[in-house]
């Protein structure tokens, strides 16, 4: 029996927009396995040893004074690349999310590992050209509920990520559904709709139907015409 498959979800939370300038404050990991969320996660809060943008806190809510007490970046690397192994990584917005990763690990001197990235942006625009693509977005579309998040953060939006990454593959049930190749094994077939008779009938079709059954050979239904005529 193969391995279960295995992704990891991932988000970050950052001081700004700007991966040269600004710093990871927060990093999560979720597990899944066969598209399944396993409740094995890691996350970390993380010390930029710089002042978080106030744009940036308008969106996480996460202040110099909460961050300052956890460890930098070089401190969880090890721990969170060891959650992670060698799984793809499933990002929205992945460009964003791995130029802080890039920049990070280059500050430690260090190359972060090319692993394989299933950007769930450009599976969403996609899927759905012309309408929204934002996670909040993909959230309402797919009846993912919101409640659990006041301000954005990494663990809660991998946690909603999971569930629209799985909807966007076509939802838990997705594997009942046949491929293409799948579908070419079986015969197609077309319901027609007749109009309703509206009229008895007559002598000479009783007799004609009559005789088609009575020549028929091994029809299974025949012996019950025969007790009914």
């Amino acid at each position: 029996m193969s391995p279960p498959l295995r992704h990891i979800v991932l988000d970050t939370e950052t001081t700004g927009l700007s991966a040269e300038r600004e710093r990871i404050i927060e990093v999560a990991c979720l597990e899944l396995k066969n598209f399944t969320t396993t409740g094995e996660y890691f996350q970390a809060y993380i010390n930029p040893q710089q002042p978080v943008s106030a744009e940036a806190l308008a969106v996480h809510g996460l202040s110099d004074e909460f961050l300052k007490p956890h460890p930098p970046f070089h401190a969880i690397a090890h721990d969170m690349m060891d959650f992670i192994g060698e799984s793809p990584l499933v990002i929205h917005n992945a460009p964003f999310d791995l130029a802080f990763l890039h920049a990070e690990f280059k500050r430690m001197g260090k190359v972060f590992p090319a692993l394989p990235v299933i950007d769930t942006l450009p599976m969403a625009r996609k899927k759905f050209p012309g309408s929204p693509a934002s996670l909040d977005a993909l959230c309402k579309r797919f009846n993912v509920s919101l409640a659990a998040r006041d301000k954005h953060g990494a663990l809660i939006d991998c946690q909603l990520l999971a569930h629209v990454y799985i909807e966007l593959l076509g939802g838990p049930q997705r594997h009942l559904t046949f491929t293409q190749k799948e579908e070419a094994n079986f015969v197609k077939t077309h319901t027609v709709d007749f109009p309703k008779r509206t009229f008895a009938l007559t002598e000479e079709e009783k007799n004609q139907h009559a005789n088609l059954v009575k020549n028929m050979r091994n029809a299974m239904w025949k012996k019950y015409y025969e007790k009914i005529d």
